[in-house]
């Protein structure tokens, strides 16, 4: 065997593990946090409740507000409306009735329902 051979094989194999489903250094496996909702309903009610005016929403059509913060890797957050844990309890109280979490925020009060919040809730979820 060459001296040769052996850093062919090593080259060989890096590049064999570097096609082997890397995608930007994040993984493919999708989580779930319990939330009560269900996804796609909630991408419906994020769509119809506009919240996409004021936030970047991964995923739903024209969500590119820069009124709100950017909800990009939302399930990655330690806090909601940084004040209380990213609970999903936490943030369906979040969406339904942000004032009685943080009374000078800037995020209004739409009016969804517990299920509404609890689909959108489910959604964000999804936002890795």
């Amino acid at each position: 065997m060459s001296r040769l051979q052996p850093a062919i094989i090593a080259a060989l194999a890096l590049l064999g593990f570097s096609l082997t489903g890397c995608v930007g250094g994040k993984t493919t496996t999708t989580y779930t946090v319990e939330t009560g909702g269900d996804v796609h309903r909630g991408a419906d009610v994020i769509n119809r409740y506009r919240c996409g005016a004021c936030h970047v929403i991964p995923g739903i059509h024209d969500a590119h507000g820069m009124v709100g913060p950017p909800l990009l890797y939302f399930s990655e957050r330690t806090f909601i409306g940084g004040e209380v844990p990213n609970t999903p309890a936490n943030l369906v109280q979040w969406i339904r009735s942000p004032k009685s979490i943080e009374a000078g925020t800037a995020m209004p009060e739409l009016g969804l329902s517990e299920q509404e919040a609890r689909d959108a809730a489910a959604y964000l979820y999804t936002l890795r």
